[in-house]
């Protein structure tokens, strides 16, 4: 699995370049700047791109700008955005994409290396892969249709934000694959999400669940509800 990474941190881009080479991974381009990325990503066309929300020459939002960017020109790119905090305006632009293959992770998360690893898998295959803590501050709204739900069904949504497919969601919650089926069919029900949408009403559900002000994920394996 071919990689692009925009860190402009030696000792990060190195220490992810030698992580990632250990774990299976080519690392095929390293770029600092965002210029830089969008080249790397041209002459590449790697199947997942790590990308710093910070870049230079200001340090802001040059990197997320940048993964925005690169998903305009090569739809579906997927991006593993890693950051110290939340750049909402960006974030939130980048996470509308329905195509999938997004991820927003918390720069701390590298360091537990088994999930970082299955989350970058995660978002080259095209899922989503969404830190607990970003979720909890992500675009806060009020007068919510998430606030409707069940908290079955908030566990249920908070872990499809979090990228996991239905057989993962069940063996998370120990319930059966159809008790799951059933929960993100009456999520999508009380979200509004058409049959119409079905290419999209999951990554729609997830956007819903992001906008959701105040909520994170509870922790399913102590979860007192059938």
């Amino acid at each position: 699995m071919r990689v692009v990474i925009a860190e402009d941190n030696v000792l990060l881009s190195s220490g992810l370049e030698l992580l990632l080479n250990s774990r299976g991974f080519e690392v095929v381009a390293i770029t600092a700047d965002a210029p830089g990325f969008l080249a790397a990503v041209e002459a590449h066309r790697p199947d997942v791109t790590i990308v710093d929300v910070r870049l230079p020459p200001t340090f802001r939002d040059e990197g997320i700008r940048a993964a925005v960017q690169a998903r305009r020109d090569h739809p579906g790119l997927p991006v593993l955005v890693l950051s110290q905090y939340v750049e909402q305006e960006y974030a939130g632009r980048l996470l509308a994409d329905a195509r999938g293959g997004i991820g927003y992770l918390l720069k701390d998360r590298v360091s537990r290396v088994g999930e970082f690893t299955e989350a970058l898998r995660r978002v080259a295959g095209g899922g989503t892969a969404m830190d607990p803590e970003v979720i909890a501050q992500l675009l806060a709204a009020r007068g919510d249709p998430v606030d409707a739900l069940t908290a079955r069904e908030r566990e249920v949504l908070a872990l499809m934000a979090e990228g996991h497919d239905n057989t993962t969601i069940a063996a998370r919650l120990v319930v059966t694959d159809n008790a799951v089926h059933k929960h993100i069919g009456n999520v999508f029900l009380k979200l509004g999400l058409s049959l119409g949408d079905s290419g999209h009403r999951r990554v729609r559900a997830v956007l819903a669940h992001l906008r959701h002000h105040g909520n994170t994920a509870p922790n399913p394996t102590s979860s007192p509800y059938p």
